[in-house]
């Protein structure tokens, strides 16, 4: 790839996030690793700023996304002797969404228009890895197509590529790609279903499973995907939702209407805060500025670097 094709990459695209560092591991031994796979243009292992202690996490940057791509392909990795686990960096301002930092396999794919065909979604999302199955979702009663589908891949590292891309079009039209959370997933991550918005009391704030269907679509009751819009998926009123209350679809909790908010990704700043993305020592894993593991809020404020 070409100087001019590299410098055009997004830098959050080209960056993997390095979790369950051993507390020996330097920064130098971190990139003697992962520049096996390409050209590292940073790396970091971040530290306390007091003590100066490992987190237990760090951050590499490759030059290109195909390199990327090659070290999440060489998986699994390990570093001075540990198991490692890479991921692709989340975005600061993508961090505090609701499952930000959950693995999993599984996609919503909303506001698809009405004559998309399987076909069509395995063709596009393809591009990404391995598809394990495709669901284009229907009303049980009418068997009209209701605008949304899932689709399963055999890897997370496919879902954290699609979602960190922010933009797809499927059949000529723009759709919204989320992570598909189960209901255990969504409790674990703190989001609301059946009243009230994530990240906030009640009220519903645009949350999943607040008021509102998917994208402004559909009124209340409680909604799944989307109250009366994308309504309790595999139940068709507003209580079912997408597997909540016992008789839904694989025990998945309710995805109400998040905004897309779409556009350029920005806010790439890691760790260099005590509210920060990576805020907390990685996994739990004791000293350092901890308090919140991967993704939490924990003090400790980094290496004072910014990402």
């Amino acid at each position: 790839m070409s100087k001019d094709v590299s410098a055009r990459e997004p830098e959050q695209l080209r960056k993997l996030f390095i979790g369950g560092l051993s507390f020996e591991t330097t920064d130098e031994s971190l990139r003697a690793h992962f520049e096996q796979w390409g050209t590292l243009t940073d790396c970091v292992v971040m530290r306390d700023t007091g003590s100066k202690r490992s987190r237990g996490f760090g951050f590499v940057t490759y030059s290109t996304v195909e390199e990327v791509d090659a070290g999440m392909d060489a998986r699994p990795h390990k570093v001075d002797g540990r198991m490692v686990e890479p991921k692709r960096a989340v975005s600061r301002e993508d961090s505090n969404k609701p499952g930000a930092h959950v693995t999993v396999k599984k996609i919503f794919v909303g506001g698809i228009k009405e004559d998309t065909e399987e076909a069509q979604l395995r063709d596009y999302f393809s591009q990404f890895g391995k598809i394990d199955l495709v669901e284009i979702m229907t009303d049980r009663n009418t068997g009209k197509r209701r605008g949304f589908a899932f689709v399963t891949f055999d890897d997370h590292d496919s879902v954290d590529r699609i979602v960190i891309q922010k933009y797809h079009t499927v059949n000529c039209h723009n759709c919204e790609v989320r992570k598909a959370l189960s209901k255990q997933e969504m409790q674990n991550t703190g989001m609301s279903y059946g009243g009230g918005g994530y990240g906030g009391g009640g009220g519903g704030n645009r949350g999943y499973g607040g008021g509102q269907g998917y994208g402004n679509q559909g009124g209340g009751g409680g909604g799944g995907y989307g109250g009366n819009g994308y309504d309790g998926y595999n139940n068709g009123n507003g209580n079912g939702n997408y597997g909540g209350g016992g008789n839904g679809y694989n025990d998945f909790g309710n995805y109400n209407n998040q905004s897309s908010n779409y556009g350029p990704m920005k806010g790439t700043n890691f760790g260099g805060r005590n509210s920060g993305p990576y805020g907390g020592g990685y996994g739990g894993s004791t000293g350092g500025g901890g308090g919140g593991g991967y993704g939490g809020g924990g003090g400790g404020g980094g290496s004072g670097r910014r990402f």
